[in-house]
């Protein structure tokens, strides 16, 4: 009988971390809608936005730019983002692991840095030796607490201006792209210097307009401007696959553990059934034993 209280407490324990995990996943599909919106209305600005940008800037040169100059050698910053919840598959660890392969590729590792938008992130890298051995880890817990366009261009101003200084030579931002519910996917953009559109002849304004201010103005105005939207549309994107993450992560977890609940009772049941006939047994073989 010990036994079969043990499988007892092992269907109760089951069944109570499946309601967790179901509660967890309506709870993340309810951020999830409001994310998404967040991002679908997001990516048209920003397209739109690079467009403009773009059309602006195929008659112009760049390079002289503060944003735009190339620079060899120095530091590097990835800005790495994460979550700052767990129970979501995957999602934090790709990011890390991205962020690793992509600073093994640079000469000298004492020169990458890591900026980490999320708690997770900072928690894995702080485990492994390829970071933790190097004190160069730089964090901002604080992103989710208010996801907004004025926080985030804080960020984006800081990276502008440690860019500018000569602090680092290179800023990639890595994170994880929503594509669906069930799909993330881990993209690396280059966040600064800016890179020069590709001109294939078409790029060029075709309309006759008359410019106030000049061109050059306009670029120097829209570059900051472009930069703080690319870095919201990134932390937009990886919220909403966050939650798509988890609400997935959820749902999987909570088939395996109506499976497992379901093997649990059949076993149990199979158990029982011996029981009782062990105990037939025991009754009929004493009856037989009194009438002998």
């Amino acid at each position: 009988m010990a036994n079969l209280k043990e499988i007892r407490n092992r269907i109760s324990s089951v069944g109570s971390t499946m309601q967790i995990t179901s509660a967890m996943k309506m709870v993340s599909a309810a951020k999830l809608k409001r994310a998404q919106d967040a991002i679908v209305q997001m990516r048209p600005y920003a397209i739109k936005l690079k467009e403009i940008l773009t059309n602006l800037s195929a008659t112009l040169d760049l390079s002289e730019n503060a944003f735009s100059e190339q620079r060899d050698g120095g530091k590097t910053l990835y800005v790495g983002i994460s979550s700052n919840r767990g129970l979501c598959g995957g999602f934090n660890n790709n990011i890390v692991k991205r962020v690793t392969e992509l600073s093994k590729t640079e000469q000298n590792l004492k020169d990458v840095h890591v900026l980490c938008l999320g708690k997770k992130m900072r928690d894995i890298i702080k485990r492994t030796d390829l970071f933790y051995t190097n004190d160069y880890l730089t964090e901002r817990e604080d992103v989710y607490a208010d996801l907004s366009f004025v926080n985030i261009s804080e960020i984006a101003n800081e990276l502008m201006e440690l860019y500018k200084s000569g602090e680092f030579n290179r800023i990639y931002v890595v994170y994880n792209r929503f594509v669906n519910a069930a799909t993330q996917r881990v993209e690396t953009e280059q966040f600064l210097p800016i890179q020069a559109p590709e001109s294939d002849g078409d790029t060029a304004s075709t309309g006759d307009y008359i410019f106030e201010p000049s061109k050059e103005e306009i670029i120097e105005d829209l570059i900051p401007k472009s930069l703080k939207v690319q870095l919201f549309k990134a932390l937009l994107d990886s919220n909403a696959a966050e939650h798509g993450a988890r609400m997935t992560a959820m749902h999987k977890a909570t088939d395996n553990a109506s499976d497992l609940q379901k093997e649990l009772k059949l076993g149990y049941n199979k158990a029982r059934q011996a029981a009782i006939t062990n105990e037939i047994l025991e009754i009929v073989g004493g009856a037989e034993a009194l009438n002998a």
